[in-house]
C-alpha cells in the first residue's frame, strides 16, 4: 500500500512539474511573440531600438524558430536603415538556420525576404531566383488563408524590379497584385506598411509616366496608410513623392511645406538618403521663389548630408571588402584542409594497397614454397621405392 501511495505521489509530482515547466515555455514564447510583434510595428519608427532588443533576445530562446525570426527582425530593422549589407548577414544567419526548422511557412518568408534583399542590392538576377523558389514553396503549400501577405511581398518586388529592368506599365499591374495579396491577409496592421510602400513606388511610376494626378492620389494614400501605422520614415518618403508633384507643377510654397513635414518627421528616423532628398528639394524649392536665406541653409545641410552617405558608404564597402577577405581566407584554409586529407587518404590508400599485394605475395610464397616441399618429398618417396 505504502509503494502504491509513494507512486501515486510520485506521478502526480511528475506531471505537476511537467506542467509548470510546459507553463514557463508557453509564457517565455508568449513574451518572444509579443516582442517579435512590437518590434515589426516599430522597425520604420525606431529601427535602432529594434536592432538592440533584437540583440538581447536572440539568445533568450533555444527554439530555433524564435532565433530565425529574431534575426529577420533584425535584418528588416537594417533595411529601414537602408543599411543592406548588415541586413543580408542577419538574414544568412537567419537562412543558415532553416535546415533545423520544420516550420514550412517560415522558411517562405526567409527565402522571399533573401530575393528582396537581393532586390536591394540591386543584383536583380538574384532577386528573380529566390522570389521564383519562394512562389514555388507557396504554390505548395496547403494553407493558402496563411500565405497572401507573403505572395504579396512577392508580387510588389517583382513590380519593383520590373520598374527598373522593363516597363512602370509591368510593375504597377505586379504592384497592384501585390497589393490584393496584401488585403486578403489577416494581419491587417502588420501588411499596412507594406501597402504603403507599394503605392508610393506606384506614385513614382506614375511620375516616370507624366501622370502627376495619379502620381499625387498615390504619395497621399501611401502617406494616410504609413500614419495610421506610425511609420514615421514611410509617411516622410510620400510627403516628400508629394512635395516632387508640386514642385514639377510649379506649386512650390505646397511643396516647401510638405517637405518640412518630411524633415519633422525624418528626424526620428536618421535616414540620411531620406534626409539629402528632402535638402535637396527644400533648397531648390526655396531657389525657385528666391529664398536665398533658405536656399543656401538648405543647400548646405544637402551637401553635408551627401558627404556623410559617401563617408559611410566608404566604411561599408572597407568592411564588405575585410569580410570578402575572411571569407577568402577562410576558403584557403578549408581547401587547404581537403587537400592534406586528400593527400592523407590517398597514402593510406597506398599503404593499404602496398600491405594487400604483399599479404598476397608472401601468401603465394608460401603456397610456392609448400608446393616445392612436397614435389621434395615425393621425388624422395619414389627414389627410395626405386
Amino acid at each position: 500500500m505504502m509503494v502504491y501511495t509513494k507512486t501515486i505521489v510520485l506521478f502526480i509530482g511528475f506531471v505537476v512539474g511537467l506542467l509548470t515547466t510546459t507553463t514557463s515555455y508557453a509564457q517565455n514564447y508568449k513574451k518572444l511573440d509579443s516582442i517579435l510583434k512590437a518590434g515589426s510595428n516599430e522597425i520604420y519608427v525606431n529601427p535602432d531600438k529594434v536592432i538592440k532588443e533584437g540583440h538581447q533576445i536572440v539568445n533568450q530562446s533555444d527554439n530555433v524558430d524564435y532565433k530565425i525570426k529574431v534575426y529577420k527582425l533584425i535584418s528588416d530593422a537594417y533595411s529601414a536603415k537602408r543599411d543592406y549589407e548588415k541586413s543580408l548577414d542577419y538574414l544568412i544567419r537567419a537562412s543558415d538556420l532553416l535546415d533545423q526548422s520544420n516550420d514550412k511557412l517560415l522558411k517562405i518568408n526567409i527565402i522571399n525576404k533573401t530575393g528582396i534583399q537581393y532586390h536591394q542590392l540591386k543584383v536583380y538576377d538574384k532577386a528573380i531566383q529566390y522570389l521564383d523558389q519562394a512562389e514555388q514553396l507557396i504554390s505548395e503549400y496547403p494553407y493558402k488563408d496563411s500565405i497572401h501577405a507573403e505572395l504579396g511581398k512577392n508580387y510588389i518586388v517583382r513590380g519593383f524590379i520590373y520598374k527598373e529592368k522593363l516597363s512602370c506599365a509591368i510593375a504597377i499591374a505586379f504592384m497592384d497584385r501585390g497589393i490584393a495579396e496584401l488585403k486578403k491577409s489577416k494581419d491587417k496592421l502588420g501588411v499596412a506598411s507594406k501597402v504603403s510602400i507599394a503605392i508610393y513606388n506606384k506614385g513614382n511610376c506614375y511620375l516616370l509616366m507624366h501622370n502627376n494626378k495619379l502620381a499625387l492620389e498615390s504619395f497621399k494614400e501611401s502617406a494616410k496608410l504609413a500614419k495610421e501605422v506610425n511609420a514615421k520614415s514611410l509617411e516622410a518618403f510620400a510627403l516628400k513623392g508629394s512635395a516632387k508633384v508640386y514642385t514639377l507643377e510649379g506649386n512650390h510654397l505646397e511643396a516647401i511645406k510638405a517637405l518640412n513635414l518630411a524633415l519633422d518627421l525624418s528626424s526620428e528616423v536618421n535616414d540620411l538618403i531620406l534626409n539629402q532628398e528632402i535638402y535637396k528639394g527644400l533648397s531648390e524649392n526655396y531657389l525657385a521663389i528666391n529664398q536665398w536665406d533658405q536656399f543656401k541653409i538648405n543647400q548646405s545641410k544637402f551637401i553635408d548630408v551627401q558627404k556623410l552617405i559617401k563617408d559611410r558608404e566608404r566604411s561599408s564597402v572597407g568592411e564588405s571588402l575585410g569580410v570578402k577577405e575572411l571569407e577568402l581566407k577562410a576558403k584557403r584554409t578549408e581547401l587547404s584542409n581537403k587537400f592534406y586529407y586528400l593527400l592523407l587518404f590517398l597514402f593510406i590508400l597506398l599503404v593499404l594497397i602496398v600491405l594487400f599485394f604483399y599479404v598476397i605475395i608472401k601468401r603465394k610464397g608460401k603456397e610456392i614454397e609448400a608446393i616445392k616441399n612436397q614435389i621434395y618429398v615425393l621425388q624422395n618417396k619414389k627414389a627410395k621405392d626405386a
